[in-house]
């Protein structure tokens, strides 16, 4: 595991960035698993902005983490933030786009996403490889959409399932923590201070680290990376 922490949100992305040009130079095809939230909005920027003619567009396949149940014109869809910051700005083959489709019934719809998965990936003992998962935390310690009150969905038969938000109800659709853990590479994107406790308690495995999913994000290729910003990394000694 490999800890970087840089000064604000904006160098994040600035970092997170020319790690995944790297990764992706290397590659003749480079399956890559996409977060929602506000630091990967910061990310699509930055390699719109910065990014758009260095990296060959046509060799990524991009997927989703985890995806709301909700249409993908609605404004909590992680699909519609990605086109707004990335998609509409960079040139991608639409057959390149591999949305969760959030307007369907959730289990039909997890189970579709978990053999598409099976069917485009390279397989490791039955489990879909991707070349990079993309996470973020949140504030009560959940990973992709794999809260707390849930933390048995890391273990859930299918590659995909179908969780729920502990406040709102909201359904959404989420890869397993095996699809998580068997991935090449695995990135966390973790900025603010209010993340700072869970951080720190997942981290130096502080007491009760356990009930926050993020902890158990552990790939077996070994290669996980946290970029923080100075605010998030706070609490670490």
């Amino acid at each position: 595991m490999e800890l970087k922490i840089f000064k604000d949100k904006q160098e994040v992305a600035q970092r997170f960035s020319a790690y995944f040009a790297e990764l992706v130079d290397k590659k003749s095809v480079f399956h890559v698993a996409l977060s929602g939230g506000s630091t990967p909005k910061v990310v699509f920027d930055v390699l719109a902005d910065e990014f758009s003619s260095k990296i060959d567009w046509n060799k990524i396949h991009f997927y989703w983490g985890d995806e709301r149940c909700v249409p993908p014109t609605d404004d909590e869809s992680n699909y519609k933030m990605t086109v707004e910051h990335l998609f509409s700005k960079i040139d991608v083959p639409k057959e390149n786009i591999h949305r969760v489709l959030g307007e369907n019934e959730p289990l039909g719809e997890a189970y579709r996403y978990a053999n598409l998965l099976e069917i485009n990936l390279d397989r490791i003992d039955g489990i879909p490889q991707f070349d990079l998962v993309i996470l973020g935390m949140g504030d009560d310690g959940h990973t992709a959409s794999i809260f707390p009150h849930e933390i048995e969905l890391w273990n859930a038969q299918y590659h995909c399932t179908v969780a729920t938000h502990p406040e709102s109800g909201q359904k959404r659709v989420s890869i397993n923590g095996k699809v998580i853990n068997t991935a090449k590479e695995v990135a966390f994107l973790v900025t603010g201070a209010g993340k700072a406790e869970k951080v720190k308690a997942i981290l130096e495995k502080t007491e009760g680290f356990e009930v926050y999913p993020a902890s158990l994000v552990n790939p077996s290729s070994g290669n996980l990376v946290w970029f923080m910003d100075e605010d998030a990394a706070s609490g670490l000694s």
